[in-house]
C-alpha cells in the first residue's frame, strides 16, 4: 500500500505517544496522527480521482495528510489558549442550525406555493407606475449596419436600402448581406448599448449624445472595409429605460414581491394559529 511511503518524517514526529487514545482498528489503518487525533486510510477515499497516475496520487495525498495535520495543530493551539467561555459554541451552532432549519422551510414552501407566471400585463402596468425607478445608466440605440469591401459593387443599393426615410426594409437587407457582406447586424428592433456598437465599428465621436442626435444615417471608409450605419431609434443615458430592456427585471421584481408576501402570510397565520392555540406564553 502506497500510504506506508507518504510523509515519513511527519509521519514520526506525530507517531504513538504518550496517553493518547488508541486508534478505532473498524476504521481500518492510520495514516496520521496528532496529539490523540488519528487520521485513517479510509478518510482518504475520494481525494485522488480514479485513474491519476501514481506520482500525481502521492502528491495529492501528501498535500491532503499535510493540510489535515496543520489544521488539526491549529485546534489544538486554539483549545489550548482559549478560555472555556470563548470556545462554547453552543449558541452559535443552536443559531446556525435554526437559521439553515427555517431558510430549507421558506425555501421548500416557496417551491410549493409561489406562482412565478407573470403576464405582460402585468410587468407593463408595473413599469408605467414605477418609470422613475428605471433610468439608463448609458446610452442606446437601434441600430443597422453592413459592412463592405470598400470596392464592393452592391455598396449604392445597400445605401438606398438603408436610407429609406420611412421605413428600414430589415429583410431586404439581411438577405443581401448575407451574400456580399463581410458582416452585418440588423438590430431595428433591439437595443443595445451604444458603446457596444463603438466597439464593432470605428465611429470616432467625442460626445455621444450630440453625435446620436445628428445622424441618423452614417458611412464610414477604413479601408479594406465600407460601413454604412442605419440609426433607427436612440435613448440617451439617464433617460427612462424603455420597457423592453427591463422586462426581465421587472418579472424578477413581481416575483420577489410574491415571494415575501406569501412569506409575510406564512408567518402572520402561524402566529395567529399560535395564539389560537395558546402555545406560548410572555411573561
Amino acid at each position: 500500500m502506497y500510504f506506508k511511503r507518504l510523509l515519513p518524517v511527519l509521519l514520526v514526529a506525530f507517531a504513538f505517544s504518550g496517553c493518547d487514545p488508541s486508534p478505532d482498528p473498524n476504521r481500518g489503518e492510520v495514516v496520521a496522527k496528532v496529539y490523540g487525533n488519528y487520521l485513517y486510510e479510509s478518510d482518504l477515499t475520494g481525494i485522488v480521482p480514479s485513474g491519476t497516475p501514481i506520482k500525481d496520487s502521492l502528491f495529492l495525498t501528501n498535500s491532503y495528510i499535510d493540510s489535515w495535520i496543520r489544521k488539526r495543530l491549529l485546534i489544538r493551539q486554539a483549545e489550548r489558549n482559549l478560555t472555556p467561555r470563548q470556545q462554547d459554541f453552543t449558541r452559535k451552532l443552536e443559531d446556525y442550525r435554526n437559521s439553515l432549519l427555517t431558510y430549507s422551510y421558506e425555501t421548500e414552501l416557496i417551491n410549493q406555493k409561489l406562482d412565478t407566471i407573470v403576464s405582460d400585463r402585468e410587468i407593463e402596468v408595473y413599469y408605467n407606475q414605477n418609470k422613475s425607478s428605471f433610468q439608463l445608466r448609458y446610452n442606446i440605440v437601434k441600430v443597422v449596419y453592413v459592412v463592405l469591401p470598400e470596392n464592393s459593387k452592391e455598396i449604392s443599393t445597400f445605401i438606398k436600402l438603408l436610407t429609406n426615410p420611412d421605413t428600414i426594409i430589415s429583410q431586404a437587407i439581411e438577405s443581401l448581406a448575407k451574400r456580399y457582406a463581410t458582416s452585418f447586424y440588423i438590430g431595428d428592433e433591439t437595443w443595445i448599448r451604444f458603446d457596444d456598437l463603438l466597439a464593432q465599428i470605428p465611429i470616432e465621436t467625442y460626445n455621444q449624445e450630440l453625435f446620436l442626435r445628428n445622424n441618423k444615417f452614417i458611412e464610414i471608409d477604413d479601408a479594406p472595409f465600407k460601413y454604412l450605419i442605419r440609426f433607427k431609434d436612440f435613448i440617451i443615458s439617464e433617460s427612462v429605460s424603455p420597457l423592453e430592456i427591463e422586462t426581465e427585471n421587472i418579472r424578477n421584481i413581481i416575483i420577489n414581491k410574491r415571494k415575501q408576501e406569501l412569506l409575510r402570510k406564512m408567518y402572520e397565520e402561524l402566529y395567529e394559529q399560535a395564539i389560537r392555540d395558546n402555545v406560548f406564553e410572555i411573561y
